[in-house]
């Protein structure tokens, strides 16, 4: 099936005003060409338009499997949510920071799931590229649901989805087909070509180097990732202790980010440990995570990265934010960046939004 053929499109409420929701199936791809199946949110204004255009949100770590599909939980074409607020009632974070603004503002806003959150697989985490390709084959959907969506795109995403962000601006000009892609906005971006680069002692890759530390389960879920796009190369032998194999393969598809977080802190601490002492068959490894990450290639629009350096960025160290720009800088990248001193990780997206709302109206 051709990426971005809509395979299904069911009508969701939603409490934006002005706006009518549907949720729907659509055709991808991965990094590697491989087709599939993949889900997501379409909400429109109801007022009458033409040409409009269409933002493509990306969205932070869920997890691996279906528990942690964001278009599944209640009431999922609304306002950002997220876990670590006391407002929150679900296991993840869901929904799109500023939707009401961007509705009164004439966007037509898509919102992908990825896939393996919702479909079949496993999720290819951190895949930047597998994640970008179901972003941007969301807006070709996207035109066959709502009849005044035009071609220009705007894109932000935050945490995995700032590093998807980051690369839906680095796709083949196939990927884009007539679409023109105006700006995107990485807010606090994961690129794992970064990561294993700088795994650093202290944050979410800091048991590469110190093996008296459980994993941080967006560690795990990455090498899980890059072994569901890549198969027949890379074993999960090659990264995980049977131990760690025996925890993914039992909760990989029920238990979200922080639920397996806390299942491999508890399992390491009473059984050992999770990861193996070297990566087996490395060059593969960094082949596949290089060809799987954004700044790679020159952007084919601007960038505005969102930084949350409260406390040097609580999951995201602003070292890896700081790396990523340099890396599209030296591509001759067009990328700007704003920084936000008194914003966590989870705060930045309602922080910055505005802005990103405002940054990209300029770019149309």
């Amino acid at each position: 099936m051709t990426p971005g053929t809509l395979i299904s499109a069911d009508d969701q409420p939603t409490s934006i005003t002005g706006a009518r929701a549907w949720r729907v199936r659509y055709a991808s791809r991965d990094v590697n060409g491989v087709g599939h199946e993949v889900t997501g949110l379409v909400i429109a204004p109801v007022a009458p338009g033409a040409d409009r255009p269409i933002l493509t949100w990306c969205h932070g770590t869920t997890g691996l499997g279906d528990a942690a599909c964001p278009s599944a939980q209640p009431d999922p074409a609304r306002e950002l949510t997220t876990y670590f607020t006391a407002e929150s009632s679900r296991q993840i974070d869901y929904g799109v920071p500023g939707l009401q603004g961007l509705i009164d503002d004439g966007w037509v806003v898509c919102a992908t799931d990825y896939q393996g959150l919702g479909t079949d697989g496993m999720h290819q985490y951190m895949v930047n590229r597998t994640n970008a390709r179901d972003a941007v084959n969301l807006v070709h959907a996207t035109r066959e649901v709502v009849d005044a969506a035009g071609t220009r795109v705007g894109c932000m995403g935050w945490s995995q989805g700032g590093g998807t962000a980051a690369a839906v601006v680095e796709l083949d000009p196939d990927d884009y087909g007539d679409l023109t892609i105006i700006g995107t906005v990485a807010m606090s971006p994961g690129v794992p070509s970064v990561i294993l680069a700088n795994p650093g002692s202290a944050g979410p890759a800091a048991a590469l180097g110190n093996p008296s530390i459980p994993p941080d389960s967006h560690l795990v879920m990455m090498f899980c990732g890059f072994h569901a796009a890549n198969p027949t190369t890379l074993a999960m032998s090659d990264v995980f202790t049977p131990l760690g194999e025996e925890i993914i393969r039992m909760a990989w598809n029920h238990q979200p980010v922080h639920h397996i977080n806390d299942t491999i802190a508890r399992l390491f601490r009473l059984r050992g440990p999770i990861l193996q002492k070297e990566i087996g068959n490395e060059k593969a490894w960094l082949a596949a995570v290089a060809k799987g990450s954004a700044a790679q290639t020159r952007p084919v629009a601007p960038v505005l990265m969102c930084v949350d350096s409260f406390d040097g960025g609580t999951v995201v160290p602003v070292g890896w934010q700081r790396a990523y720009a340099d890396a599209v800088t030296k591509l001759g990248g067009d990328l700007e960046t704003r920084d936000y001193p008194n914003d966590d990780h989870f705060s930045l997206p309602q922080s910055c939004v505005d802005d990103a709302r405002a940054w990209l109206r300029s770019k149309l």
